[in-house]
């Protein structure tokens, strides 16, 4: 299962002045008509047998010790309010990318069920493993829940096999098993509950939600996110030292942050773009609510120029996130 390791730049690297728009956090989503229902799952949708009691095992890999399950409270406290954000820009002529072909991904989900988890990641070959033609779960656990997918209730326990005693969806990373998106733009319609803890996932700034644009693993990928506990907007690149040995785990290094704070339990179209440029530097732009909340240019060491997966991951909160579309994004 992933670690939750503290994020920051890459040592002997120099960092991006930063680049950021704002969105204010009075700003309210846009109508979403054909969004998926609000409120908790019924009974009999996914997830209804997941467990909020009892004492779990092992933890995997990581070296995880057992733990008492630590729920995630059905409300937490609101973060501070943010600092005073920078107008948005909403230049639709600058917004303009993605056109969709015969490469474009778009991600169906069924009415309820389990989609794919951890486990299946760890016990591929099992045969209670439930495995995805187009998810890889690696930590945590994937439900479909009326037509959108669902991290479940999140815990800081090992997924069993259909999750329904533990979800681990305190930290949940899902990618694309497709690992050919390179100037790419991701488009999907997100709803979060406000963060929470577990004994496992104390609270850290970046607990929220996230979009991966070019994930060539756990150590090499973009990382935009639009909606963290502190309130910002954040675009990171994460690679590895040059020269790192085997099994170095991969550093954060900030491109771009403002602030940002949607609000909770609603839904909001948002939008992750990345182009490589002539001079093999590479662009990126995060949209929410239809504007620009920040960009960036990598030109540091480590910029990653070739394809990768796309995917969603999630810190501490139960997130729901429906009509994912992963579009070629050519040249302006």
């Amino acid at each position: 299962m992933s670690h939750r390791r503290q994020e920051g730049a890459v040592p002997g690297y120099s960092r991006r002045a930063v680049v950021g728009l704002g969105l204010a956090a009075t700003t309210g989503a846009l109508p979403l008509t054909d969004a998926p229902p609000a409120g908790d799952p019924s009974e009999t949708g996914a997830g209804a047998g997941a467990s909020r009691s009892g004492a779990g095992g092992p933890l995997g890999a990581d070296a995880r010790n057992a733990e008492a399950e630590a729920v995630l409270p059905a409300s937490a406290p609101a973060p501070a309010p943010a600092p005073a954000p920078a107008p948005a820009r909403a230049d639709s002529a600058l917004l303009t990318c993605g056109v969709p072909d015969a490469t474009t991904f778009l991600a169906a989900f069924p009415g309820s069920g389990l989609i794919t988890n951890e486990y299946a990641h760890r016990h591929p070959d099992a045969a209670d493993a439930r495995t995805h033609p187009d998810w890889t779960v690696t930590s945590g656990s994937l439900f479909a829940d009326r037509g959108a997918a669902w991290s479940g209730a999140p815990d800081g326990l090992s997924p069993d096999p259909l999750s329904r005693l533990h979800t681990g969806s305190s930290v949940l990373r899902a990618v694309t098993v497709r690992r050919d998106f390179a100037d790419t733009a991701v488009r999907t319609r997100v709803r979060l509950r406000p963060p929470g803890t577990t004994a496992r996932t104390p609270a850290t700034d970046w607990d929220g939600g996230h979009l991966w644009l070019r994930y060539r693993s756990p150590q090499e990928l973009y990382a935009l996110s639009f909606r963290r506990r502190d309130g910002l907007v954040v675009i990171k690149r994460k690679c590895l030292p040059p020269g790192a040995a085997d099994g170095t785990e991969g550093t954060y290094t900030t491109l771009a942050q403002a602030p940002c704070a949607i609000p909770y339990d609603t839904w909001h179209p948002v939008e992750a773009q990345v182009r490589t440029t002539a001079d093999a530097t590479v662009r990126l732009r995060l949209l929410v609510d239809g504007r620009t909340v920040a960009e960036a240019v990598d030109t540091e060491p480590g910029v990653l120029t070739g394809p990768g997966g796309v995917g969603v991951r999630g810190d501490n909160t139960e997130l729901r996130f429906a009509a994912f579309t992963a579009l070629p994004c050519p040249p302006p």
